[in-house]
């Protein structure tokens, strides 16, 4: 199935890649199914990627609880390094950035005393 491709999404191709190391809901099995993981999956990546808050998640991932509560099972499980270990093989470092920003403090944000003097 084709799903349209938004910022922060996977790919057909990453997402080909990974489906089958997210557990399946059989028959008999306790609780609801699955809606559908790879939209719940783009949303964990979505939050991953944007630094929103979880209740911040827009609708068309589904509901913030319930994509939360996934993440934190598979996490659990081990799933997300599994993921990481398969699509780093091809990985495209091209938007990779690395910041050596450094910035000092005021000596009270590190709980110095008022009236006392410090050396930096």
């Amino acid at each position: 199935m084709k799903i349209q491709k938004r910022r922060y999404e996977l790919t057909d191709d990453e997402w080909e890649r990974i489906c089958s190391l997210f557990p399946v809901r059989g028959a008999g099995t306790k609780g609801r199914p699955y809606n559908d993981i790879r939209t719940t999956v783009n949303g964990i990546i979505w939050l991953a990627r944007s630094g929103a808050p979880w209740r911040d998640l827009p609708e068309r991932y589904g509901k913030w609880n319930t994509v939360y509560k996934c993440f934190a099972k598979w996490q659990k499980y081990g799933i997300f390094e599994k993921i990481f270990h398969e699509l780093r093989i091809e990985a495209d470092l091209q938007d990779i950035s690395i910041d050596s920003t450094s910035c000092k403090a005021h000596q009270h944000s590190a709980g110095a005393k008022k009236g006392e003097l410090t050396v930096m």
